[in-house]
C-alpha cells in the first residue's frame, strides 16, 4: 500500500477515533472509577467489535445493512435502548468512591459493556463501509489493503482509548467529593441519553 495514502489516512482516521462519543465517554468514566489498566482492558471489547465490523466491510457483507431495513432497525433499536439503559443507571447511581478493583469478573464486565455499546451502533459499520474504501485501490490486492487499513484503525483506536483513559485518570483528583461525582454521573447520563435518542431516530 502506498505510503502517501497512509499519510492521508492516519490523521483522518485518528480524528474519527478521537471524536467524543459513548464509547470514549465510557473509557473515561471507567478510568475514573477503576483506573487506567481496567479502562484499557475494557476497551478491548470495543476493539473486538470494530474488528468484526471491519471484516464485514472488507467481505462486502456490510451491504446487508443498506439493503435490509429490518436488520438495520433491529441493531439500531438494540444500541439505542442499551445507551438509554446505561444513562438511566448512571443517573440513578449514587456517588461511588474511586475503586482500584480489577478482579476478573469486573474486567470481563467492562469488556462486555464496551463490546455491546460498539456493536449496537449500526452507524459504525456504515462508517467503515464508506470511509475505508476511499483509501483502497481496486487495481491492487484489496484484501491486503483492507488488512493494513483495519490494523491501522485498531492501533489508533487503542491510542484514543488510552488518551481518554488518561484524562479519566486525571479526573479522579477532581472527584473526591460525592457531590462532584454525582454531577459528573448525571452529565454523562444526559450525554448518553442524547446519543441514544439520536441513534434511535437515525435513518440509513
Amino acid at each position: 500500500m502506498e505510503l502517501w495514502k497512509l499519510a492521508v489516512f492516519i490523521p483522518a482516521c485518528f480524528a474519527l477515533n478521537m471524536t467524543p462519543g459513548p464509547n470514549n465517554l465510557l473509557s473515561l468514566n471507567n478510568a475514573r472509577r477503576y483506573g487506567f489498566k481496567s479502562a484499557l482492558i475494557g476497551g478491548l471489547g470495543r476493539v473486538s467489535a470494530f474488528a468484526i465490523m471491519i471484516a464485514l466491510a472488507a467481505s462486502g457483507l456490510a451491504v446487508v445493512l443498506y439493503a435490509s431495513e429490518t436488520l438495520f432497525f433491529a441493531i439500531k433499536l438494540f444500541g439505542a435502548l442499551y445507551l438509554l439503559w446505561l444513562a438511566f443507571n448512571l443517573w440513578r447511581s449514587e456517588s461511588s468512591p474511586v475503586s482500584d478493583n480489577s478482579d476478573r469478573t469486573n474486567l470481563v464486565g467492562l469488556v462486555k459493556q464496551e463490546f455491546a455499546l460498539a456493536a449496537g451502533n449500526p452507524k459504525a459499520i456504515l462508517i467503515f463501509t464508506a470511509f475505508l474504501p476511499q483509501f483502497v485501490d481496486v487495481a491492487l490486492d484489496v484484501d491486503h489493503q483492507f488488512m493494513v487499513l483495519g490494523c491501522t484503525f485498531i492501533v489508533l483506536e487503542m491510542l484514543a482509548i488510552s488518551i481518554y483513559a488518561l484524562f479519566g485518570l486525571y479526573l479522579r483528583h477532581w472527584f473526591t467529593k460525592p457531590k462532584m461525582v454525582r454531577r459528573f454521573n448525571r452529565a454523562s447520563a444526559m450525554f448518553l441519553s442524547y446519543s441514544g435518542a439520536n441513534l434511535l431516530f437515525t435513518s440509513r
